[in-house]
């Protein structure tokens, strides 16, 4: 593959594409695969900069040299079960087995979807560990599965990897509240997505295979991630708004 296709592969857009994949993600919000749709769509370059930033970072550029499959630790049910109560790993357990969901189902729903056509092996698996760090980002910043929950992850997911595809889906899924839910405050909670993303240490660049036996909160401590309150508080003093949302 010569040079100029490659690079045209690597940051091409397409808008229609994501419009009609965003349509679908608002009709449907546990249609996840469409959400991977808008991300090949409208992501370019959005890889090769993380794996210039990981190369920036001794942590990054180990786990760049390993390429460590963390989907099978987080598929391996017996053991992440018998992890110390209020582990990482227990409490991913009880977020995503207890709901018979599984770190597969998000490899399985960005099949279709992914093209790392012009994409080195490096710029692959960190294509990879971004999908599969997803749910685990669920555990660490302490937002639900609940739409407002998700669409408040994604805002904290791209503020640590900006992404023009996850921008998109936000700034539509934002519109759809404002004019059918306009009695909840989603900027708030947007922006206090921001504002952990900002705070917290870096996600991809973290062996997270090594810390799952370790203490939810005290990892929370360490790294710098706050919990939501707009959104618990949302959540409680609202919840007759997230049931409808």
């Amino acid at each position: 593959m010569n040079t100029l296709k490659r690079i045209f592969l690597r940051k091409r857009i397409r808008p229609i594409a994501a419009t009609l994949a965003v349509k679908r993600l608002l009709q449907d919000p546990d249609d996840t695969s469409q959400v991977f749709k808008v991300i090949e769509a409208l992501s370019g370059d959005v890889i090769g900069h993380t794996v210039k930033r990981l190369l920036n970072d001794s942590s990054g550029r180990a786990l760049l040299t390993e390429k460590p499959n963390i989907v099978t630790l987080l598929n391996d049910r017996k053991r992440l079960s018998v992890m110390p109560e209020g582990s990482i790993g227990h409490t991913y357990y009880r977020f995503i087995h207890g709901q018979n969901l599984s770190a597969d189902g998000l490899v399985a729903s960005s099949q279709g979807s992914r093209n790392y056509q012009g994409f080195s092996a490096d710029e692959r698996w960190t294509g990879d560990r971004l999908r599969d760090i997803h749910d685990l980002q669920h555990v660490l910043t302490g937002y639900g599965r609940d739409p407002i929950g998700e669409l408040s992850l994604l805002s904290f997911m791209t503020t640590q990897v900006p992404n023009r595809g996850i921008n998109f889906i936000i700034k539509m899924a934002k519109r759809k509240y404002q004019q059918e839910i306009p009695a909840l405050d989603i900027n708030a909670l947007v922006l206090e997505g921001q504002k952990l993303g900002q705070q917290a240490a870096w996600m991809p660049a973290i062996r997270w295979e090594e810390r799952l036996t370790e203490s939810l909160e005290e990892v929370r401590a360490e790294l710098g991630f706050v919990r939501p309150k707009q959104y618990e508080n949302s959540k409680i003093n609202q919840p007759e708004l997230f049931a409808a949302a």
